[in-house]
């Protein structure tokens, strides 16, 4: 590996001036110009650092940052600065990991410092497991490409911008085997999944009219339904449900590696005696979703990408929204199905660490702090907590302390795997999570009308528990949809006695607003249930 001698700030700035000369033709889709103009600034960011003589690593490295950054926007990638990871059980930190719009890995990159011996400093990364999928090491002055595990011909003198335009091409350019494809079938997935949900909405209207075994099973757990979720529930809505398990079910088992999950899962145990009574006489259930074998697939293939729990939590959170993009605009327009930006989660929890020890002397895993998040979707509140706390700690925390609601089945579902897996990895002990409650956040202030059960004996035995818990933290991401897109779809916000009585009697009384319409959106009516569960308890963050 030859390393090219450094180019002088003199020559950098020539080059920079050259390069200004011509107009920046970079189109969204085109390759990159020694023209382009992020090409450019960075030359005039290198000539400056020079000038200053700026070598170390910290400081040098944010010309190319930017750089990647901003060309990457160009593909529809995103740039994350230190992303850590684990690769072989090892933990990695890239300077910069990029990913697509589906939260898969592109590429990577490695900034080293001028002073170090570039090839020596490659082979610690490549013993300490980095991916060499699509990276770039750089040290300002020259460029080397690993691709497929293989290092790409050549050096690429970074102080040439036809060269430092060729690396950035080839760079974006590269898809492995196993995402190729996948946009295309997630496409697909969207197209075709309204089509086969309306099919398998079919076979179960007949199933409720010519099925005994089904009608028995469907019975009880429409009625566990009613008791748990909300006691007008209607049996198209509990159909979408079972429509919902049958088209997801196989991706909890493959991308999560958790074969018995229908079987430890409380509720989908439930869900999945009503399939067995559904297909034992209505249709061969491989079979018909032979459909989506392609989409399965390619999923399954993007997902093994990623070694990392945390990345496969991020990416199956994607999955999950586009799935519903698909599969139910009215779904995803009544509960806000939006997953909230890890960043946001990460802010969100930090703040509440920062409140807690400043101003009321207390850590996250203090024994008397009691932290719930109302409505946990895929549960990354309660994962990001879970990260922040101490070993020591955890197991009283887990068992004891943490709660989460979640009142829609595919994210409890995923809410389960994430929030039991990273538990595991903490402390290598797998461990349910009693504290997450497949049931209505805003049903349990309606008082004693569902106290008769919550989907199954263990479900209501945790909500009961929570019910006594003293909850001195509320934190999460509540659904919001006061714009939905179909106001004359039969699509409203569900009424809860008691908490619009609340919001009346408080929000509405004392607001000067013209148009309160705006208070029965879900987001007001979950910051009302919260302030009414905390009452002067110690602390809120929302």
């Amino acid at each position: 590996m030859k390393l090219r001698n450094q180019p002088d700030s003199d020559l950098l700035r020539k080059q920079s001036e050259s390069a200004n000369i011509a107009r920046d033709t970079m189109v969204t889709r085109g390759p990159i110009t020694p023209a382009n103009r992020s090409v450019r600034k960075y030359y005039e960011q290198v000539a400056a650092l020079r000038d200053q003589r700026v070598l170390n690593e910290m400081n040098v490295r944010s010309a190319f940052e930017f750089l990647l950054a901003d060309t990457a926007k160009l593909k529809g990638w995103t740039f994350i600065p230190e992303l850590s990871g684990k690769s072989g059980g090892t933990l990695i930190r890239p300077d910069g990991t990029l990913r697509d719009r589906n939260s898969l890995p592109r590429g990577y990159w490695e900034a080293k410092d001028t002073q170090d011996d570039l090839p020596t400093e490659i082979n610690k990364k490549i013993a300490r497991g980095y991916p060499l999928t699509n990276i770039i090491f750089e040290d300002t002055q020259t460029g080397v490409l690993f691709q497929n595990k293989q290092q790409v011909d050549g050096d690429f003198n970074l102080g040439n911008p036809k060269e430092l335009a060729a690396l950035l091409n080839q760079f974006f350019s590269y898809t492995e085997p196993d995402i190729e494809g996948f946009e295309e079938a997630v496409d697909e997935f969207k197209e075709s999944v309204p089509e086969l949900a309306r099919g398998l909405v079919e076979k179960i209207q007949h199933a409720h009219k010519d099925n005994p075994r089904f009608q028995a099973a469907f019975e009880k757990f429409f009625d566990l339904c009613r008791t748990a979720l909300n006691p007008n529930i209607r049996v198209e809505a509990v159909d979408e449900m079972l429509v919902q398990h049958l088209l997801t079910e196989r991706l909890f088992r493959t991308v999560f590696n958790n074969p018995e999950f229908v079987k430890r899962n409380a509720i989908a145990a439930e869900v999945e005696r009503v399939i067995e009574a559904l297909v034992s006489r209505s249709f061969d259930r491989t079979e018909f979703l032979k459909g989506l074998d392609r989409f399965y697939v390619a999923i399954e293939g993007a997902a093994r990408l990623l070694p990392d729990f945390g990345e496969k939590q991020h990416f199956l959170n994607t999955v999950y929204e586009r799935f519903f993009q698909g599969y139910s605009v009215k779904v995803a327009d009544t509960h806000g199905i939006v997953y909230t930006p890890q960043e946001i989660v990460n802010f969100m929890c930090a703040s509440v660490a920062e409140v807690l020890e400043k101003e009321f002397g207390k850590s996250l895993s203090s024994p008397d702090v009691f932290i719930i998040d109302p409505c946990t979707g895929t549960g990354n509140f309660i994962v990001n907590l879970l990260r922040r706390m101490p070993g020591r700690d955890l197991p009283r925390m887990y068992r004891e302390q943490l709660f989460a609601n979640e009142v829609m089945l595919l994210p409890y579902y995923i809410a389960a795997l994430n929030i039991e897996h990273a538990y595991y990895e903490l402390t290598g002990t797998y461990e349910p999570f009693d504290g997450l409650c497949f049931v209505d956040t805003l049903d349990l202030a309606e008082g004693g009308q569902h106290q008769l059960g919550f989907m199954t004996e263990k479900n209501a035995e945790r909500v009961e528990r929570q019910r006594k818990a003293p909850i001195t933290v509320v934190i999460g991401n509540p659904p919001y949809n006061m714009n939905q897109q179909n106001e004359n779809d039969n699509n409203k916000n569900r009424k809860y006695e008691v908490i619009d009585r609340r919001v009346a009697e408080t929000y509405a009384q004392d607001s000067t607003a013209s148009n309160k319409g705006a208070l029965s959106d879900p987001y007001v009516k979950f910051f009302r249930w919260a302030t009414d569960r905390l009452g002067s308890r110690l602390c809120i963050k929302q």
